[in-house]
């Protein structure tokens, strides 16, 4: 299980660094706590940072029991994917919201993949051992 954990440490270092882009965008745009709404700059790391808390909590527990139940490289490379897409959907937000579509397919894609599969893997688990 050592590459998912080292996937999902990733994961959360990524949502640190959001978070400190948060903190800069807010320093930068003199915007002061706890308005939210103000700067649009600030906005958009605002939401960068809160929909990756959203994915997080899909795909956490998602590449968890992936890896549990059906194949551990296989969720930490699905992982991977997610973390690029992630990434991608920062820099796109923030430069246009509009271009953000490939990061969020990026993000949700090996979300349901990875929360589906590891449903399945389970039911299959639980059936076949009897």
């Amino acid at each position: 299980m050592e590459p998912i954990v080292i996937v999902i440490s990733l994961a959360l270092v990524e949502y640190i660094v959001l978070g400190a882009r948060v903190g800069s965008a807010r320093g930068r745009s003199g915007l002061k706590a706890p308005a939210v709404v103000g700067n649009e700059d600030f906005e958009r790391h605002f939401r960068v940072h809160y929909n990756t808390m959203e994915q997080l909590i899909l795909f956490i527990p998602g590449i968890w029991f992936f890896g549990q139940y059906v194949h551990v490289l296989g969720a930490a490379g699905v992982g991977i994917v997610f973390l690029i897409g992630r990434a991608i959907y920062a820099v796109s937000y923030v430069k246009d919201p509009d271009t953000r579509s490939l990061g969020m397919f990026l993000t949700m894609i090996p979300c349901w993949i990875l929360v589906i599969g590891g449903f399945g893997g389970a039911v299959w688990s639980m059936f076949s051992q009897g």
